[in-house]
């Protein structure tokens, strides 16, 4: 039986198109498809969606990463998204015929060699941490790029897994993990505070008290006049999306606001689909493509 895993690589670069089509195009490897390309100017991000057996997997993201590296200058970046480097998160997730544990060792490996090859510091997070406070990817990302830039010289609890305990010049630092499959959902509000925002995505996730396995943040959408609710569902099996959005809507209706819409960011498997009434999701720009199996 095949065996079958998913990257998901986070790149410091939502803007530049000709950076995101080098990016991506040298991963176009024998072996995997890229299933999914999301690049947002207003975060400055991108990410990718990639799918195929764990070796060949490995080898597109490490062409990916050196790319990302020598392009991407994290002296220059702004984005509203949390960020430590050039790449900044890349996990390695199960799909098919695959444990956890291979995963978690295929983050290890890609570790080893980044903070090696490319003398960029990696710290382990979610199944692959070797230690508990890094678990979370907010934990790890702790005073983003600029914070952890003099913290990681001078604070011995900021040493990363591999590599240098100094910043790489332009490409910052990374993390790299084994998950769960994610779905980034997110949930625009009609109105310009973001201080609505912030406080409902405190009422949502976990670390305050909300829903098992939710991260969120709040944002404001400058250029597009509203603010969002932006989640990470690290569980869907825990929390789905038609629970949080049920939640961010009672909580907006109660301080006068009203729903825009909401988008799913990237891909989902079916089975985060069974059973919910997309209609009552508002979803924007929803296609059928972004279903994972439809794409395999």
């Amino acid at each position: 039986m095949e065996k079958i895993i998913e990257c998901v690589p986070n790149f410091s670069e939502g803007r530049d198109s000709q950076k995101i089509k080098a990016i991506v195009n040298v991963g176009r490897i024998s072996g995997v498809k890229i299933l999914d390309i999301e690049s947002d100017p207003d975060h400055n991000r991108m990410l990718t969606t990639i799918v195929g057996e764990p070796e060949k997997v490995f080898a597109s993201v490490w062409e990916m990463i050196k790319i990302a590296t020598k392009l991407i200058d994290m002296e220059k970046h702004k984005g509203e998204h949390p960020r430590i480097g050039a790449t900044d998160v890349v996990p390695f997730i199960p799909v098919a015929n695959v444990t956890m544990e291979e995963c978690v060792a295929l983050a290890k490996r890609l570790g080893k060699r980044v903070g090696e090859e490319l003398q960029i510091p990696v710290y382990l997070y979610e199944a692959a941490a070797t230690r508990s406070d890094r678990v979370n990817l907010a934990d790890v990302r702790k005073g983003e790029y600029e914070g952890l830039k003099k913290e990681i010289e001078e604070n011995p609890e900021r040493k990363p897994d591999f590599g240098p305990a100094k910043m790489h010049p332009t490409a910052g630092a990374m993390v790299v993990g084994a998950r769960k499959f994610l779905i980034a959902f997110n949930v625009n509000l009609d109105t310009k505070d973001v201080t609505f925002a912030k406080d409902i995505a405190k009422l949502v996730r976990e670390k305050d008290g909300g829903f098992p396995a939710v991260k969120a943040l709040g944002f404001e959408i400058k250029e597009k006049n509203y603010v969002q609710v932006s989640m990470n569902l690290c569980d869907f099996e825990k929390t789905n999306m038609d629970t949080v959005f049920r939640k961010i809507k009672e909580e907006a209706e109660k301080r006068g606001v009203k729903i825009l819409g909401s988008e799913i960011y990237g891909m989902a498997p079916k089975a985060a689909l069974a059973g919910i009434n997309l209609d009552k999701l508002q979803l924007i720009d929803f296609k059928n493509e972004q279903i994972l199996e439809n794409r395999l």
